[in-house]
């Protein structure tokens, strides 16, 4: 897999000549269903032949997004752009795009062939060019040895494979993928996330892939949105917002899953937590006497004989080299920690993190 771009630009990476433009704008995209607004003023460029991840929560807006960029839902205010031209009035089939659901939305009765074929025949295309351009599809997902069965003789895998050789064939300048691994095993997921991006690089089209999933988000996007209550909350290349989320929403996305309320008391960096003294780096920019709240990803509280915040165990479970465990702070916060041993519920532990591997946020922003 390439390297990622940066934030604003892609990188290193030229148009497929079989993708026809591709750059995309969203300019103070609105969807309200009745009182309840669903996208509130969402603006985002997304440049040609780069892959975009929507990141987020159930009920963030990602999927409400991708369904008006397709078309499927019309808009309450603002535009959708293809290439500086405003698209958002056209009906579905009008705009071009490839789109791969989460269902996979094959025909069972069509062999695997004129499932991929169906777009070009709607398309008119002729049929020499039409079995040029689906077996060409079919090689780029490894499948032309299955082009005579149908769909229910193919595994999970294989027929998500044929929905993205279905919405690649008609080269299309937009591919829209709404969490299409959600419905595979782990070891299927990670073998197609691979798949996916050897695709998208192969066929050069502008990618927008809907997932709740951050690992996935992170493995495959150039850039990451992530959405919260019907807005955007922070743009990134992957490895910015995993190593940088500016809000406390984001970072708990990015895997910040311990939030622990503190109140700071000198600019040194002394702060108060779960009835606890810590000491966190100075010039975090909080002045004394202000609530903020500490972010800590679960590798990094680790239970231990140092001094740290005393915890009563909750859960714990081994997931492989170290045990995974939640907790209760004195304060009654719930928190997420490793460990190197097994540790029983009920059982009192302390817990402690390196302060440079945590976060800072305002207690009101959090």
């Amino acid at each position: 897999m390439n390297a990622h771009s940066s934030p604003t630009q892609p990188a290193g990476r030229t148009a497929s000549p079989h993708a026809d433009g591709g750059r995309l704008e969203l300019v103070g995209l609105r969807r309200a269903f009745g009182s309840y607004t669903a996208l509130d003023g969402i603006d985002l460029a997304v440049e040609r032949g780069e892959f975009i991840a929507l990141l987020g929560p159930s009920g963030c807006g990602k999927s409400t997004a991708l369904n008006c960029i397709a078309g499927l839902l019309p808009l309450t205010g603002g535009e959708i752009r293809l290439d500086g031209r405003p698209i958002h009035e056209l009906e579905p089939e009008k705009r071009g795009f490839g789109m791969v659901f989460q269902s996979y939305a094959l025909f069972p009765h069509m062999t695997i062939r004129k499932n991929v074929g169906f777009g070009l025949a709607m398309q008119g295309v002729p049929r020499a060019e039409a079995d040029a351009r689906v077996d060409a599809a079919l090689d780029l997902v490894r499948l032309r040895s299955q082009a005579d069965k149908l769909p229910g003789q193919l595994s999970g895998g294989q027929q998500q494979r044929v929905a993205i050789a279905r919405a690649i064939v008609i080269r299309p300048p937009v591919v829209l993928m709404d969490e299409p691994l959600s419905n595979l095993d782990a070891k299927l997921r990670l073998e197609m996330r691979a798949e996916i991006r050897a695709i998208h690089e192969a066929i050069g089209s502008t990618t927008i892939y809907v997932t709740h999933d951050q690992d996935e988000a992170l493995s495959l996007a150039d850039r990451i949105v992530v959405m919260a209550n019907g807005v955007i909350r922070q743009v990134g290349a992957p490895e910015d917002l995993y190593e940088r989320p500016a809000h406390g929403d984001v970072a708990d996305f990015m895997g910040f899953r311990t939030r622990i309320p503190a109140r700071v008391l000198d600019a040194d960096g002394t702060v108060e937590a779960a009835g606890a003294r810590l000491t966190l780096p100075p010039a975090r920019g909080h002045a004394p006497g202000s609530a903020i709240s500490i972010s800590v990803r679960p590798e990094d509280l680790v239970a231990g004989t140092a001094q740290g915040l005393p915890a009563e165990v909750r859960s714990i479970e081994y997931r492989g080299r170290a045990w995974f465990g939640s907790a209760a702070l004195a304060d009654g916060t719930l928190v997420f920690f490793r460990s190197e041993g097994r540790l029983a519920s009920g059982q009192r532990a302390s817990l402690s993190f390196d302060p440079a591997r945590t976060l800072v946020f305002p207690a009101e922003a959090a």
